[in-house]
Order: C-alpha cells, then structure tokens, then sequence
C-alpha cells in the first residue's frame, strides 16, 4: 500500500540533481522551475540524503529512492544527471 495519491494535477516543481564529482561536494540540486520556497526545502532534503555520498556508494541507491519518493509527495518532478548514460552501464 502507497500512501502517495495518483493526481492529474501538473508538476509543481522541477529539479536536476547533478553529479559534481568525486571531490566533495559531490551533488546539486537545481531548481528548473516552480515555487522558489518549495525548491530550496526539497534540496535542503536532497542534499542532507546526498552528502559525502558519491554515485557508486551502495547507500546512494537507498538514498536516491527515497528522494524520489519524497519528490512524489511533493509532486516534483526529478531528473538525475550522473555524467553518464546510466542505461549503458
């Protein structure tokens, strides 16, 4: 059971998460459109998820969904950019 509701309503936000590198810092969230209080809370979240954690960590897996389950509650839509096709690895 979901507790997330299925709506028809339009996002209400969008945000990409990139990848910055190896070095710390290795995330940003950035806000593509949308309420401008809406996206600084929802990074604050990311990024306390995210922190000191590089793509390849197996926390980061865990970490994603549940960033993209928080992104669905708020209904935000969510895109990754890792630096590589992800589908081809």
């Amino acid at each position: 059971m979901s507790d997330v509701q299925v709506t028809n309503e339009p996002p209400r936000a969008h945000v990409r998460v990139v990848f910055l590198g190896p070095v710390s810092p290795h995330w940003d969230v950035v806000g593509d459109y949308g309420d401008r209080a809406l996206v600084e809370e929802f990074r604050t979240r990311a990024l306390a998820r995210l922190v000191l954690l590089p793509y390849n960590d197996p926390q980061f897996k865990r970490n994603r969904e549940r960033i993209m389950r928080d992104a669905e509650r708020e209904n935000i839509t969510v895109e990754w950019d890792l630096g590589f096709d992800e589908e081809a690895v």
